[in-house]
């Protein structure tokens, strides 16, 4: 039955006189006696803030045992100030929910309080126990706490999990089993530190190699070698106790290997085998085969991966992996076991060693394109055999055997989907001696497509000439409203966001400061890469403060970002500790905040004083390396005078172009790196191309005499002549889109502490 704080998993921890285990005496009481997950209950981290602040929402912890799960179920029923009820799911029941639900019910109705309820082993109960708890946890009337050693996205009702939040809790690193077996050590009232226990060399080592990431079999091992090397137990307050490595290796013999047939250890393991199939490792691949196979794995499971990886992993780039794999696989089925480890040994040497490709997932790609639209048959790749004359079904089909190479260049996809393209040909293997073939025929099918286009009916030039330049109403709020908006989140701020990140790299649990936040473009993607840490967004006004906060009102609570308002020049470890409660920091990401160069030592040296340790990553635009509108092919349509003149006014508004290289931004980080503190300092300039089209609206723009570009064009050029620009502009972009460059400069360094007299 339900259980409240008088529960003895909760009940207070007894001294080092109790016959309680060593384990039970030494659990933590508070969240500043818990060790290890960092990940999640770090200074900064979303758990940690929800059970200082008393906000939980519906969450399961998962992880292997004896890494804190319950542990940290007894830190909230410490914490909380609501009532917490405990429920075993191996003894509990549906009756027992019911009692919970309903004690809960009161409490909410006469005192205002609610309930969480700690559910240890949840994935025992079956699916009608699950049922059972869920219109409760989704009315508010729980709060569930759960804890599972299973995966619970596969053994918890899927609609528990929707509503909860899911942590999972790592193994102890054998720093963490260290600093366990110190607690307990020196802990006079539950531990030992009533004694001096001494460990003989290798001893307290062993013990913590041997518990494998688990601190309950740490402590007990601990107990049985401590209790054991003092006779009698216990000896008088400040006696001395030495713990052999004979002791110690008697208290904990064996490593436990953790593998099942249905739960992570199987699938984990089989994810192992086939990403180092992937990764072209056969040594690897061959280490995780045995061990599947050690552990009492299928051996047919391990060839339905294998057949599955000759097509996804191998595929076009060595077509004869599949074959290879099946009949090793048949072999298999006449020899058994054990000779039939050969077979299984050679298909995941054969597949280890050969080239890779995984242009089958263009399939995918194909299939998405479906699902968005049902695009109809063209007419001359329609049945012929039955409404040739009716309706012309073939007509205008071209058969590829009477061509030479029984190949000839005509369209295939619908209409809507002219020119996609779904197939990438990989480099290596078969596939590699056959891609310049694909590509050439590729090239030669979409010029005989765009042929095809030009021949269609152009638009109404009454209706567009009607339509005008926006450039001509540059006094229109409304017009240029619409360009800013359509411009908002262009193509060339997502590849450059999408860079920095993958760059970056940020962890689940990552602490995240963004410098010089804006519109909140790079804060929304940090929130989505870290959504188990913390956000903070720097900004430097009000009203940026309000567009992020009205966007995260969205969000729960302790998902949102912390905003808050500075400079960057002007930005104190204290004010962030004072605004979010933290002010240590994983990353620190910016993007075009350093200019000019010469603000960058002072602004770098600040941010390495104020939160020394985080890495800071950094892009910054190159705009004199971008496209140019000169560059268009323009000759074809207007005179050589007025391309030239333009091509010279692009040159000198721009600038020349510089070397290849990192330019002037580089040598001045490199310059100031010693003094700003800066270590592993890293700057590579990156130039980003696509593809992408101009329409009279966003030329409105540029030429606008509001701009500092269309101001300057208006000096070199008369209207007349941007007029006829803008429409080349147009139409040499309108049958296809044209590739369009622009350049970053990404910057990847660590702050350290800036060195003594700099002064910021």
């Amino acid at each position: 039955m339900a259980k409240d704080q008088g529960d003895p998993l909760f009940a207070a921890p007894s001294d080092s006189s109790s016959p309680e285990p060593l384990a039970a005496r030494m659990r933590p009481r508070t969240l500043g006696e818990f060790i290890g997950q960092e990940h999640i209950v770090g200074p900064g981290r979303l758990l940690r803030r929800a059970i200082q602040k008393d906000q939980l929402s519906s969450l399961i912890f998962s992880g292997p045992p004896g890494t804190g799960k319950t542990t940290l179920a007894r830190v909230i029923a410490n914490t909380t100030s609501g009532r917490f009820v405990t429920l075993n799911a191996v003894l509990a029941g549906i009756a027992d929910i019911r009692v919970a639900v309903e004690e809960a019910k009161r409490h909410r109705e006469l005192y205002g309080r609610r309930t969480i309820l700690f559910v240890d082993e949840v994935h025992r109960w079956n699916k009608s126990q699950q049922d059972a708890l869920l219109p409760w946890v989704e009315s508010g009337t729980l709060v569930l706490v759960g804890a599972t050693t299973e995966n619970p996205f596969f053994e918890v009702n899927k609609a528990l999990v929707s509503r909860s939040r899911v942590f999972q809790l790592r193994s102890l690193d054998e720093a963490d089993l260290a600093n366990v077996a110190k607690a307990a050590v020196d802990d006079v009232e539950r531990g030992y530190g009533r004694w001096q226990v001494r460990f003989e060399e290798g001893s307290l080592e062993h013990l913590v190699s041997m518990a494998d990431g688990d601190a309950r079999s740490l402590l007990n091992a601990l107990e049985l070698a401590v209790e054991t090397s003092a006779e009698p137990w216990p000896p008088a307050d400040g006696a001395g106790i030495q713990v052999s490595l004979r002791a110690a290796e008697e208290s904990i013999q064996r490593r436990a290997v953790l593998y099942d047939k249905d739960g992570d250890y199987h699938y984990d393991s089989a994810s192992a085998f086939i990403k180092s199939i992937r990764g072209s490792d056969p040594d690897a691949a061959l280490y995780w085969l045995s061990r599947m196979i050690y552990s009492g794995e299928d051996p047919r499971f391990a060839f339905r991966r294998m057949l599955i990886s000759a097509c996804e992993d191998v595929g076009m780039a060595d077509p004869d992996a599949l074959g290879v794999v099946l009949s090793c696989a048949e072999a298999f089925d006449r020899v058994g076991m054990p000779e039939g480890q050969f077979h299984l040994a050679h298909a995941a040497l054969y597949l280890s060693t050969a080239p890779k490709s995984n242009s089958a997932l263009a399939y995918y790609d194909a299939f998405k394109a479906v699902a968005a639209e049902q695009a109809e048959v063209p007419r001359h790749l329609k049945d012929a055999s039955r409404d040739k004359e009716g309706f012309g079904h073939g007509e205008g089909y071209l058969y590829p055997h009477a061509y030479r190479d029984h190949w000839v260049a005509q369209e295939y996809l619908p209409e809507s989907l002219k020119g996609r393209i779904f197939y990438q040909p990989g480099k290596l293997g078969l596939e590699g001696t056959r891609r310049t073939t694909i590509l050439e025929r590729r090239e030669a099918q979409i010029a005989a497509i765009l042929q095809a286009a030009s021949g269609e009916t152009p638009g109404d030039s009454r209706r567009e000439g009607e339509r005008g330049l926006i450039w001509s109403e540059a006094g229109s709020e409304r017009s240029s409203w619409e360009v800013r908006a359509e411009g908002a989140a262009p193509e060339r701020l997502a590849l450059q966001r999408q860079a920095l990140f993958d760059l970056a790299d940020p962890l689940r649990h990552d602490r995240i400061l963004v410098i010089d936040a804006r519109e909140g473009y790079f804060v929304w993607e940090a929130l989505r890469r870290a959504s188990e840490g913390s956000v903070v967004a720097l900004v430097r006004g009000e009203r940026e403060r309000e567009v992020i906060e009205q966007y995260a009102a969205t969000l729960p609570e302790m998902e949102r970002p912390f905003v808050l308002v500075g400079k960057p020049s002007e930005i104190t470890a204290e004010e962030v500790e004072g605004s979010c409660g933290f002010h240590e920091f994983d990353l620190v990401l910016a993007r075009d905040f350093l200019s000019p160069p010469a603000v960058q030592p002072a602004l770098l040296a600040r941010l390495a004083a104020e939160f020394p340790g985080a890495r800071y990553l950094g892009a910054e635009s190159l705009p004199r390396e971008g496209g140019r509108l000169s560059s268009l092919p323009l000759s074809e349509s207007l005179e050589q005078g007025l391309v030239h003149a333009f091509a010279v006014f692009e040159a000198d508004f721009y600038g020349p172009e510089g070397p290849p290289g990192l330019g002037k931004s580089a040598k001045a980080l490199e310059t100031c790196a010693a003094e700003a503190g800066l270590e592993e300092l890293r700057v590579e300039r990156r130039v980003f191309e696509y593809r992408r089209r101009f329409d009279r609206r966003e030329l409105g723009a540029w030429f606008s005499p509001d701009s500092a570009y269309g101001s300057r064009a208006r000096e070199a050029l008369s209207g007349d002549d941007l007029e006829r620009l803008a429409r080349a502009i147009v139409e040499c972009t309108k049958a296809a889109p044209v590739p369009w460059a622009f350049a970053s400069l990404y910057i990847s360094a660590r702050f350290q502490s800036p060195r003594a007299g700099f002064e910021t």
